[in-house]
């Protein structure tokens, strides 16, 4: 039985939204890391089966199945496919499952994986706003989704809020939180930690989220997002732009090519979760995927879990008894960002250098997904 390896990661720096890559087609911005992904992994155009791209806003720039655009306009040969996928929060996390699919099938031997979303150019309401200025009714207003869950009004935001309430995690604890996420993106920036899995864009080169000038003062003047709420925007991830991309390869395209795999994918899974408490999938997924890799808890060294509000990887922690220290170590998105579609590639290209630089054997990536679903992955270093 084959394994899927992969031979490659890297990623954008995350730009504020308005910021350095607010200008830059989406689809240019990501064939520019696509080309540089590709030259680190010693994979020749040729031998590329296909392209999967994460991306959330489907409209205007990002429009029109902008993976098979991504592979064009990154100069591949015309006979590489490309499909778009729209997991919510996790599509670049999906692109990579979809990939190592692909891989371990034997149908196909080199795969890119990853994701992008400027949200400058395309906002995260575009695609409902369009509908609705159009006369056209809301994506949880048809009459068998309202049947079946009478009143709810499905808002992530509600969702955090709910998360707070279940596993009682104060405001002033997010917002530490939050702030130790800001810590950590700066120190990994000062340190260079994050130098090798950036590709430099026009120069841009350094991600813009983390705030050194962040303090729980500041943090406790904010406004709730929802009246009488603890969430606030210093314990929710930023709205930004990036892009980032793997490549997965078979054994016998590491043969074939001399490529050196960075990680071998051991288990990947995605399960859904309750429509109202949405974000709480992580937590399901978290022990199905280590059951299905045949681990422990105990086993994994290092983890990612998507910081789209504080509540979510906190409670994730709380529920598993998962050590802070070994979650996040480099901040995540309320410092670095939150791209929509790129950011599970992004997680799990840090994740995969943070491996390597540190000798960790085992890491495991899971995100919190819009409609109640979550994927999670396991990795395993390659010596």
């Amino acid at each position: 039985m084959t394994s899927a390896y992969i031979v490659a990661a890297a990623r954008s720096a995350v730009g504020r939204r308005g910021k350095s890559l607010a200008a830059h087609h989406p689809a240019d911005l990501a064939a520019h890391v696509l080309r540089e992904t590709l030259s680190r992994a010693g994979v020749p155009d040729h031998a590329v089966d296909d392209v999967v791209l994460g991306c959330v806003v489907q409209v205007g720039a990002q429009s029109t199945n902008i993976a098979r655009t991504v592979a064009l306009s990154a100069g591949l040969p015309e006979k590489v496919p490309g499909t778009t996928v729209d997991r919510q929060c996790g599509s670049s996390q999906q692109a990579l499952q979809f990939a190592a699919q692909g891989v371990l099938s034997g149908w196909q031997d080199v795969v890119v994986a990853g994701g992008v979303e400027v949200m400058s150019v395309v906002p995260m309401d575009a695609a409902i706003r369009l509908g609705v200025e159009n006369g056209l009714r809301g994506p949880f207003d048809g009459d068998r989704f309202t049947k079946r869950y009478p009143g709810l009004e499905v808002s992530q935001f509600i969702s955090a809020e709910l998360i707070a309430e279940r596993w009682n995690i104060g405001r002033e604890e997010m917002e530490r939180y939050s702030l130790t996420s800001h810590e950590r993106a700066l120190a990994a920036i000062r340190a260079g930690r994050f130098a090798d899995e950036i590709v430099p864009v026009d120069g841009f080169a350094v991600d813009e989220g983390p705030r050194a000038d962040t303090t729980l003062e500041a943090m406790a003047a904010l406004r709730p997002l929802r009246p009488g709420g603890r969430l606030t925007a210093a314990t929710s991830s930023q709205m930004s732009d990036g892009a980032a991309m793997l490549v997965v390869a078979s054994d016998a395209a590491v043969e074939r090519y001399g490529l050196t795999p960075l990680a071998r994918i051991v288990a990947a899974t995605t399960v859904g979760d309750g429509v109202e408490e949405m974000l709480t999938a992580p937590i399901p997924a978290t022990r199905a995927v280590l059951e299905r890799a045949g681990l422990k808890l105990s086993d994994i060294d290092t983890f990612e879990v998507n910081e789209a509000f504080a509540s979510v990887p906190m409670a994730w922690a709380r529920e598993l008894g998962v050590d802070h220290a070994v979650l996040n170590p480099d901040g995540g998105a309320i410092a670095l960002g939150h791209p929509l579609g790129a950011t599970g590639a992004r997680l799990m290209t840090t994740m995969l250098h943070r491996m390597r630089r540190e000798g960790l054997r085992y890491g495991l990536q899971t995100m919190c997904e819009g409609g109640g679903m979550a994927n999670a992955t396991v990795v395993e270093l390659v010596r």
